[in-house]
């Protein structure tokens, strides 16, 4: 049995200056509970998050609801995902499993119950399932009005677009692209971003600005530039996400979680957070 220490990280802090509206969404953290262990090929896990210690994150943070990501350390076995969705209910929380071809109907109709609306696809080290599963698994969730949620480095967008430009659904571009490290805004990549948004069936996240940004916070920049791009030409599909507990960086360089909603206050007008955070999670996620 894997001895998984309990969090040490810090739970509490200073209120973020964002006033959060009612029904703000958190869409995309990670949760690490009591007796799941880390699974072949993916890392393993530091210290324990649980669904009580991302409580006390939420309520600082002043958000309501929630999507939980399957995390690469878990690789395929969703059992904890499914367990924290349990603990959360499907009043305020959604999860994004990892799923594969062959996982069966009947199953992908038992997690939807529980609140899964959106599948993996992680094209970075550790990933669980990759492009090379993408339409595959897109075809699969479809008929659930699921989406799938795409990461890679976007400065090697040239590999993944033909995929992107073929799925049928809804996706999201995770991570602001991931652009590892970041490039300007006028980049021709970002351009091709736009251009996948005008398809009507991409999404953007605003996560994890931190883990690619070389200009660092509060404000980030290099990062933010990216962004800011990417909101003022499709405010009705961008979404947020905290990427709590940020095992991405070492305690070092752990970031603020205030700072990380902050950053929406220099990105986006008042009316367009209304939406990141409220009324564009609600209609992807059935909030």
């Amino acid at each position: 049995m894997e001895t998984i220490p309990d969090n040490t990280r810090p739970l509490d802090g200073p209120a973020p200056q964002l006033k959060t509206p009612a029904g703000a969404t958190d869409c995309h953290i990670h949760l690490y509970l009591p007796g799941f262990e880390s699974q072949p090929g993916g890392p393993k896990i530091p210290e324990l998050a649980t669904v009580e210690d991302y409580r006390q994150v939420q309520k600082r943070l002043g958000l309501e609801r929630v999507v939980v990501t399957q995390p690469n350390a878990y690789q395929r076995d969703n059992s904890a995902l499914l367990e924290a969705l349990t603990q959360l209910g499907v009043q305020t929380a959604r999860g994004v499993a990892a799923v594969t071809p062959e996982t069966p109907t009947e199953t992908l109709r038992e997690w939807h119950e529980k609140g899964v609306r959106g599948a993996r696809i992680m094209n970075l080290p550790g990933g669980a399932v990759t492009q090379d599963s993408m339409l595959d698994v897109e075809r699969l969730i479809r008929p659930l009005g699921w989406h799938l949620m795409v990461q890679f480095n976007g400065r090697y967008l040239d590999d993944y677009l033909d995929g992107l430009q073929r799925i049928e659904g809804e996706y999201i571009i995770d991570h602001i692209g991931k652009f590892m490290d970041p490039v300007p805004a006028d980049d021709r990549r970002v351009d091709d971003i736009l251009r996948l948004m005008d398809r009507g069936n991409a999404w953007f996240k605003i996560c994890a600005g931190y883990e690619a940004s070389v200009t660092g916070g509060p404000h980030y920049e290099d990062i933010g530039a990216i962004a800011k791009r990417v909101i003022a030409h499709a405010p009705e599909r961008i979404i947020w996400g905290s990427n709590w507990p940020h095992v991405g960086v070492p305690r070092e360089q752990y970031p603020d979680d205030a700072e990380q909603l902050d950053v929406l206050l220099e990105w986006a007008e008042p009316e367009v957070r209304q939406q990141i955070l409220v009324d564009n999670p609600a209609r992807l996620y059935g909030f």
